[in-house]
């Protein structure tokens, strides 16, 4: 494989940001709490010469570079928490954190915009202006809302913002895009069914609301295959129900806590509406009350167009046609950067993070207590954001699109 020398550039200095991205790894912070993460990222982007702003949503930090006249600005995301999993992928860099780790990447998207930030302070080649926004908080309770809700976009507006996330199982270092619907919306629903208990010998002098929880579980199975076109994609996992503690007594209260995804705005009402009709439905049938408490998490990550060509070129140029996935399957995880998406035009996309050498019998999925981020793919993701950057704050280029609103 012919190595771009942009990515060969970045690879003869990427030592010391391995030994950054196991540092972070080693020290894990949970979202909001990502406090000596977002000091190491601020004192690096103030050596390199970035206008540094902290305490956006806690702990976010925003380095901003600006070089000419370029009227432009393109803000560039990457996540920075961890997860509260006990790690035991068996690293020398292990998480010396008990019960918290890096299992989904994030120490390598930090790593990644940063090796980028100093290329770019360096020797970036660009018209413009450049936002660096380091993220707390993504995978709860939502940094990405919190920063804008406290004034991102007013104190750093940006013409297109875009993010880069790790995917285990795609080959280490192919780019995989996608433009339109690309991430599944996310709510959390809780059920609280409220019967009567009694003695489980007497059902009869009882209203039993575990019975009417199982007719719930089931009876939701059929909202997907029944209510939602069979040519949308569509979720509903019930991932807890809890009722009870001895055998012998009937409780007087049930709860189910589900979990819904879904690929479109209009599917994600509609689950809604029939989750809630059901669950109440069902539950008077039973004699027992219904209560249905429905959280809207994260929205449909939609990507627009003209963004996601743009990072196509990107990635075509640095790692070839072989190694771009040019449309990818939209996946029903979800990521709170669709918030960002849903106020500025922009992408997400994926770099894969291999498909053997993992201590799992199959690659390592994020989320997982073995999973390790490959540091291969430091230089590359690095060298993607480098030429994003340049193409996008391209000397003499006008503005193409409105900023963030």
């Amino acid at each position: 494989m012919n190595v771009h020398p942009l990515v060969g550039q970045l690879q003869s200095r990427s030592e010391a940001f391995v030994a950054l991205r196991r540092d972070l790894h080693q020290h894990p912070e949970l979202g909001l709490a990502e406090q000596r993460t977002s000091q190491l990222v601020a004192q690096r982007l103030a050596a390199w010469g970035y206008e540094v702003h902290q305490g956006l949503a806690t702990t976010g930090v925003v380095g901003t570079l600006r070089r000419g006249t370029g009227a432009k600005r393109l803000g560039l995301r990457a996540d920075m928490d961890a997860l509260p999993i006990h790690e035991c992928s068996g690293k020398p860099w292990s998480s010396v954190h008990a019960g918290v780790m890096h299992a989904c990447g994030h120490d390598g998207h930090t790593a990644m915009l940063l090796a980028a930030a100093q290329h770019l302070a360096e020797q970036g080649d660009f018209d413009g202006t450049l936002h660096l926004i380091f993220q707390p908080a993504e995978e709860h309770p939502g940094g990405a809302k919190l920063m804008i809700e406290q004034g991102l976009f007013e104190r750093f507006p940006c013409d297109a913002v875009f993010a880069m996330h790790n995917m285990p199982g795609t080959p280490q270092g192919h780019f995989v895009l996608r433009d339109g619907p690309a991430m599944a919306s996310s709510d959390d629903v809780s059920i609280t069914l409220r019967g009567v208990g009694g003695h489980g010998a007497m059902p009869h002098r009882a209203t039993d609301p575990v019975v009417a929880a199982a007719s719930i579980v089931m009876a939701l199975q059929t909202i997907v295959s029944r209510n939602v076109d069979p040519q949308q994609a569509a979720v509903v996992t019930v991932g807890a129900l809890q009722a009870g503690r001895a055998n012998n007594v009937i409780p007087e209260l049930a709860t189910l806590e589900l979990s819904v995804r879904s690929l479109d705005p209009d599917v994600r009402d509609l689950l809604q509406q029939r989750i809630t009709a059901l669950a109440q439905a069902q539950a008077q049938s039973y004699g027992v009350l219904a209560k249905v408490v429905y959280r809207r998490d994260y929205p449909v990550l939609v990507n627009h167009r003209a963004e996601t060509d743009l990072a196509r070129e990107v990635a075509l140029e640095l790692v070839g046609a072989d190694r771009v996935t040019l449309q990818g399957p939209a996946l029903v995880g979800s990521e709170d950067f669709a918030v960002m998406l849903e106020y500025c035009p922009g992408s997400y996309l994926l770099i894969g993070n291999g498909a053997e050498g993992h201590p799992c019998q199959s690659p390592c999925m994020v989320h997982h207590p073995g999973y390790d981020f490959d540091d291969r793919n430091l230089p590359i993701g690095a060298a993607f954001w480098v030429r994003l950057a340049e193409r996008f704050l391209t000397h003499g280029q006008p503005i193409e699109r409105g900023e963030c609103a």
